[in-house]
């Protein structure tokens, strides 16, 4: 049970936040023309979210009036470690399985920084965890299968 305090608008629209890396994972796998286009479309997706997450944790420090430098420190690094995560693609070097595999590490650890502020309600902590390790987990393997493809 996820909670009461969350509206189920919250809930369903996380868990159908799933589904772009699943179907990202799907192409790679089945659909050899887009399976570049898939794994690099997965790889833009996982940045975005777990920059969003920064962004969710910026306002929830603001909100709460705990305006400590290493909480705005942290709440920003999750775009400098997606932006840091996408050079290599641009300098041509190997790309974007092991980005891939860290990004979803760091999408899986996510929820710590939720604890450590201590700002999540239970329903929302609980939400966060599991589609944070539903995320991490598609991305991971997305990861492995660019490795095998490319």
């Amino acid at each position: 049970m996820i909670g009461k305090d969350l509206p189920p608008a919250a809930k369903w629209l996380g868990y159908a936040g799933l589904l772009p890396q699943g179907i990202a994972l799907a192409l790679a796998i089945f659909a050899s023309e887009w399976g570049f286009v898939a794994i690099a479309g997965g790889f833009a997706y996982a940045a975005l979210i777990f920059s969003f997450l920064g962004g969710v944790w910026w306002g929830q420090v603001m909100s709460a009036r705990r305006s400590s430098a290493d909480a705005f420190v942290i709440a920003v690094l999750p775009s400098l470690i997606g932006l840091a995560l996408f050079i290599p693609w641009t300098l041509g070097w190997n790309w974007p399985g092991p980005q891939l595999l860290v990004l979803g590490a760091c999408i899986g650890l996510s929820p710590l920084i939720d604890r450590r502020f201590g700002l999540a309600s239970p329903g929302f902590f609980r939400l966060r965890i599991q589609l944070s390790t539903g995320l991490a987990l598609l991305t991971m393997l997305l990861g492995i299968v660019a490795e095998v493809r490319l």
